[in-house]
């Protein structure tokens, strides 16, 4: 049997060390390691890589702690719209929403646009109507609400600024959310799902739901779910990058992702980080910020759960 192994991460940046208490950061961490093992355990019951990255997923979206689901942030008319994605690896299907509300778990609505749908990217009213159509319940606005994420807001609001969780160095909650999964078979996926930036303007989206920047998957090279400065990781088509360097230049996992990380995507003043794994089980977890909300664990019997740097 094949290696198998899983990462998460809750977003790139952190609190700084002089604002993390004890008491938060064992609350990301135990936030951390649910989601972490829940992926575990269908990867070692002999599950899917896909199934995998979407319950790991579908457990930080359900945490306020992070910038994803219940925790997503205000946009600037104080409401929340969220973006998502998930890929497989084995036929690169591939499945994406945007702008959506009300809905609990995007990820989960982004894996309904890969399997129920012929296409691969739905946005705005479009995606709601879907998820209308698939039988989704809509939460209430109340499910969303989060006194940290409101005070944010209300930090910047009725202005022109907008900000980005990960820079911000204040008492506050970070991160977009993303796994990255290999199964016995040797078969990777990746998903990705996030809340925006508080404040955010014009329908905004960010690298998230965008498939080969925030998060890509292909079984020749890599898995990549990416967090930070989304319009950098836009233009620097991150997740792909990964996977380009991999092929055609037979660089490493670790070689690939350190070199977009820590070089190419810094050229262009990005910051963030990444989560990746290959259809060996190797795994990747580079970042240039402070920290990292991040955990792994592989069947070689390597298990972590960080947030800054070690």
């Amino acid at each position: 049997m094949k290696t198998f192994s899983i990462a998460i991460h809750g977003g790139a940046g952190t609190l700084i060390k002089g604002l993390m208490t004890q008491e938060l950061e064992v609350q990301y961490k135990n936030a951390l390691k649910r989601a972490r093992d829940a992926g575990y355990e269908i990867l070692k019951n002999g599950g899917t890589a896909i199934d995998a990255v979407e319950i790991s997923v579908k457990l930080l979206e359900d945490s306020p702690l992070f910038n994803a689901g219940k925790g997503s942030v205000f946009t600037a008319e104080g409401t929340h719209e969220m973006d998502a994605a998930i890929m497989e690896g084995k036929n690169l299907e591939a499945g994406a929403v945007s702008l959506i509300t009300g809905i609990k778990n995007p990820v989960s609505l982004a894996r309904d646009v890969m399997e129920k749908s012929y296409h691969v990217f739905l946005a705005g009213d479009g995606a709601m109507n879907f998820a209308k159509d698939q039988n989704y319940d809509l939460e209430d606005p109340d499910y969303f609400y989060d006194e940290v994420r409101y005070k944010q807001w209300q930090g910047i609001k009725d202005s022109n600024s907008f900000q980005l969780d990960h820079s911000v160095k204040k008492d506050g909650k970070f991160g977009t959310v993303g796994a990255v999964a290999c199964d016995h078979e040797g078969n990777i996926a990746a998903a990705t799902s996030t809340g925006g930036m508080t404040n955010k303007k014009w329908g905004r989206v960010g690298d998230s739901p965008m498939i080969g920047a925030g998060n890509y998957a292909n079984n020749k090279t890599c898995a990549v779910s990416c967090t930070g400065s989304g319009e950098f990781f836009i233009r620097g088509v991150v997740a792909y990058d990964v996977s380009c360097l991999m092929e055609y230049k037979g660089l490493s996992l670790e070689e690939a992702s350190n070199e977009v990380i820590n070089k190419r995507i810094l050229e262009i003043k990005g910051d963030g980080g990444l989560i990746a794994v290959d259809a060996n089980g190797n795994i990747a977890m580079p970042f240039n910020t402070e920290g990292m909300y991040r955990a792994s664990k592989s069947s070689n019997g390597i298990e972590t759960i960080s947030i800054y740097k070690d």
